[in-house]
C-alpha cells in the first residue's frame, strides 16, 4: 500500500479550505453588492418625490427674491433685466466694462476697467447728471490732468438719468448707441434712453443690484 506523505495531507486540506475562503468570499461579496443595490434603489427618489422637491426649491427661492423691484445685470450677454418679485418687468441691452488695462505713463498707477461684480443697492438717483472726469480719463486722451474741479466737469455725457450703486459705478446712459451690448465701458453701465427711463422710475434708494 502506498503511503501517503503528512505534507501531502496537509496539502489537500489547505486547498480545500482555500477554496472554501474563496467561496464564502465571492458569497459574502455578492450579499455586499445586492444589498448595495438594494440600499440605492430605496434612497433613490421617484419621479413624484422629485417634483415636489422642484416645487419646494422654487417657492423657497421666490422668497429669496426681493419683493420690489430689483435690477439683475449678466456683463456676459450684456443684458439688464428689471424684475418684480419673479415677475420680468423689462429687458435692455446694455454697454458694461470691457476689461482693458490701463498705466499711467508716469508708472505710478493702473487701472482695470471691469465692472465689478456682485450684490449691490442703489445708493443716490440723480437726474441731469453730469461727469467729473478721474484723472485716468485725461491719461487715456494723453492730456495734462487739471488741478482744478471745474476743469474736470463735463456734463450730456451720462443722459438724463444715473443711479449709483457704489464706488464711483453708476447705471447711466450713453451717446454711442450703438455700442450697446458690447464690453467697452471703464465699469460704468451704460443704457439706452428709454431703458434707463424705465429703470430709473422703477428704481429707490436701497434697490437690489445684482452683477455677474
Amino acid at each position: 500500500m502506498r503511503k501517503v506523505m503528512p505534507w501531502a495531507v496537509f496539502g489537500l486540506f489547505g486547498a480545500f479550505l482555500l477554496a472554501g475562503t474563496v467561496v464564502i468570499f465571492l458569497r459574502d461579496g455578492r450579499i455586499r453588492a445586492e444589498r448595495r443595490a438594494f440600499t440605492e434603489a430605496r434612497n433613490t427618489p421617484s419621479l413624484a418625490e422629485l417634483k415636489l422637491q422642484n416645487k419646494t426649491l422654487t417657492v423657497q427661492m421666490g422668497r429669496l427674491a426681493p419683493s420690489g423691484a430689483w435690477i439683475i445685470i449678466d456683463t456676459g450677454r450684456n443684458i439688464l433685466t428689471l424684475r418684480r418679485g419673479e415677475a420680468v418687468v423689462r429687458q435692455a441691452v446694455i454697454s458694461s466694462g470691457s476689461g482693458s488695462i490701463l498705466d499711467d505713463p508716469a508708472g505710478r498707477r493702473s487701472w482695470v476697467f471691469d465692472t465689478p461684480r456682485g450684490v449691490f443697492s442703489v445708493k443716490s438717483k440723480i437726474r441731469d447728471p453730469y461727469w467729473v472726469k478721474p484723472d485716468w480719463a485725461f491719461i487715456e486722451e494723453n492730456k495734462p490732468v487739471p488741478k482744478h474741479l471745474d476743469e474736470r466737469i463735463e456734463g450730456g455725457v451720462l443722459g438724463d438719468f444715473a443711479l449709483s450703486f457704489g464706488n464711483g459705478y453708476f447705471i447711466h446712459g450713453t451717446l454711442y448707441t450703438r455700442m450697446l451690448g458690447r464690453n467697452v465701458t471703464h465699469g460704468c453701465i451704460r443704457v439706452g434712453d428709454a431703458d434707463l427711463e424705465a429703470v430709473f422710475k422703477a428704481s429707490s434708494v436701497g434697490t437690489k443690484v445684482f452683477i455677474f
